[in-house]
């Protein structure tokens, strides 16, 4: 009798032990692998162009016109108007909550702001404007990463990238 009481308890005690795991709790494996995706689709950093100095002036396109970077993704809108075929998206989130109050900030901003899922990476990405070519696009771009350039409530403007929506 004593030996099967001490069995049940040497039992007992193993799976007590064994049945112990880290309590990461799942919002927190959620966050670190949207966060992770979002690191390893996050474009390098472009090029800086120094033009030489000019003595007469010269009308030219901004340089970021021509080299802006364009990540491909298949988006359908969730709210906000119809989409062209490149945006400049100012925030991606893994939550719509999230997204939909930065799209209600830019639009008291006076942006007309649209939320965009991405289904393949459960993505909800802010988009501030969409326009049909990529020179307009990129211009918008600078434009808009120009007057938030020193906004300390939103530092993640500066990184704010083009979008062609696949079809």
């Amino acid at each position: 009798m004593k030996k099967y009481l001490s069995l049940a308890f040497g039992l007992c005690v193993t799976m007590a032990f064994t049945s112990c795991k880290s309590s990461e709790s799942a919002y927190k494996k959620a966050y670190e692998k949207a966060k992770q995706q979002e690191l390893a689709q996050t474009p390098a950093e472009e090029a800086v162009e120094v033009a030489p100095v000019q003595t007469a002036p010269v009308q030219s396109a901004p340089a970021a016109a021509t080299s802006a970077v364009v990540r491909e993704e298949k988006v359908t809108v969730v709210s906000g108007n119809a989409l062209n075929d490149f945006s400049v998206v100012c925030g991606s989130f893994g939550s719509q909550v999230n997204a939909n109050n930065l799209k209600n900030e830019l639009d008291a901003a006076g942006y007309n702001a649209v939320v965009a899922y991405n289904a393949s990476n459960n993505m909800y990405r802010v988009i501030v404007s969409t326009h049909p070519t990529r020179e307009a696009a990129a211009q918008a771009r600078e434009q808009f990463k120009a007057r938030y350039a020193n906004d300390t409530a939103h530092p993640d403007f500066q990184k704010a990238w083009l979008l062609y929506n696949v079809k």
